[in-house]
């Protein structure tokens, strides 16, 4: 620990990344190891950071984490909302430091590809090239495999590519990470629609299922069949490939979803010239800081993607969507108390010209024969890019052992 005074002395904010990075307290119990999937080495390189050893710093946060310029971009930082400081304190900046840590790296040529010395002459499909797929087949070249990864795009990076908008991250952030893991020797093929009725496992001793989860969530109330009426990930895919079929330009916006999908919606609505943005979420709004209710809950917070204007409405039900024409012109909404019951006499309408649902994904059951794994969401369910970093990293393992036994 740098300074032992530093989170005394320095407000969340307040300086540069070494000061920021002052403010880790070298806790007894670090519970941001905790709150990381991964298992980021974040007291340690925060202390060395403040230290001005860079490389060393860099050094730790990639033994744990084979994207960190991404999610310390995206990442909603689950680290933050258990650090210790935070009980009663602004939480260390632990994702901007984690970002300032690897951008040091890549400026400074530290970021190297490091082509395997020995391969085992086994062969891996990966299919999906989402943050899942890409962490599998990272480690899967590390311990020498030949690993083939299968995007269904016309290029690399899954959602992380076409589901998060350039405000958030600009793609070029990916192409410099795909471009070392090509020089390492994992082979990208785009435009390819694999399926197990294909055969691969005639062509790989191993696959990998990484295609994450695509099947939204539906709203089924009367008005849905209208036009103007969108899934999320369907506005946000167009949006990233500049198509812009679905455009919020001049439109009454509404989303509904109150997640991190929800608010890449309402940063896209808005920078395509929306009229008005109204974003509404079933459940109640999160505490602003830790009360006495729960010491680690996920507390509010407000991304880049509120920059412009946005009413938030929360603790609301959308009953009826109506139309005219066949177009939606409005919601019927309702709203609930915190177990979901439509409180009396609290109904009211939003005008909309655009819908956007942004309320999660389904889960789906898939079946797997020898030889063949899940990893990510395919494997868990819906969740956080960390989790699907740390379950493709996991799914890696499995299938280094299975093909090590295979031999």
């Amino acid at each position: 620990m740098g300074d032992p005074r530093g989170f005394i002395k320095v407000k969340r904010g307040e300086g540069g990344v070494r000061d920021q990075a002052s403010r880790c307290m070298d806790c007894g119990t670090p519970f941001c190891h905790w709150g990381c999937p991964i298992g980021n080495y974040i007291p340690e390189w925060n202390d060395l950071v403040f230290n001005g050893q860079w490389e060393r710093a860099f050094e730790l946060l990639n033994a744990t984490n084979i994207l960190p310029e991404v999610t310390g971009r995206i990442c909603p930082a689950t680290c933050e909302f258990a650090c210790v400081l935070g009980i009663n304190d602004d939480p260390v900046t632990i994702r901007e430091n984690e970002l300032a840590i690897i951008e040091y790296a890549f400026k400074n040529g530290l970021v190297k590809p490091h082509i395997p010395k020995v391969r085992t002459g086994k062969k891996v499909a990966v299919v999906g090239s989402g943050p899942a797929g890409l962490a599998c087949a990272a480690r899967l070249n590390q311990l020498g495999h030949s690993v083939t990864v299968f995007e269904r795009d016309d290029k690399i990076g899954g959602i992380m590519r076409y589901g998060i908008p350039d405000f958030k991250l600009e793609k070029n952030i990916l192409d410099r990470r795909i471009d070392i893991w090509e020089k390492e020797g994992i082979e990208f093929k785009t435009g390819a629609r694999v399926g197990m009725e294909d055969r691969i496992l005639q062509d790989f001793d191993a696959v990998c299922l990484a295609g994450g989860s695509r099947v939204p969530r539906d709203l089924k109330i009367p008005g849905r069949e209208l036009t103007g009426i969108h899934f999320a990930m369907d506005y946000l895919v167009q949006a990233n490939k500049k198509t812009e079929e679905i455009t919020a330009k001049g439109k009454k916006v509404v989303v509904i979803g109150g997640g991190d999908t929800g608010a890449d919606c309402v940063g896209t609505a808005n920078r395509q010239g929306a009229k008005g943005v109204v974003q509404i979420e079933l459940l109640p709004q999160p505490p602003v800081s830790r009360d006495g209710s729960c010491p680690w809950p996920k507390y509010f917070r407000s991304l880049n993607s509120y920059e412009f204007e946005v009413m938030r409405l929360w603790s609301v039900s959308t009953k009826k969507i109506k139309g005219q024409n066949s177009k939606v012109k409005s919601l019927e909404c309702v709203k609930v108390d915190a177990g979901l019951k439509e409180i009396p006499g609290t109904e009211f309408e939003i005008e909309a010209d655009l819908v956007i649902l942004a309320m999660g994904f389904i889960r789906q059951d898939i079946k797997t024969e020898a030889g063949v794994f899940l990893a990510g969401d395919m494997r868990t369910g819906p969740s956080l890019i960390v989790k699907a970093i740390y379950d493709g990293e996991k799914t890696a393992g499995a299938i280094d052992r299975f093909l090590r036994e295979k031999r």
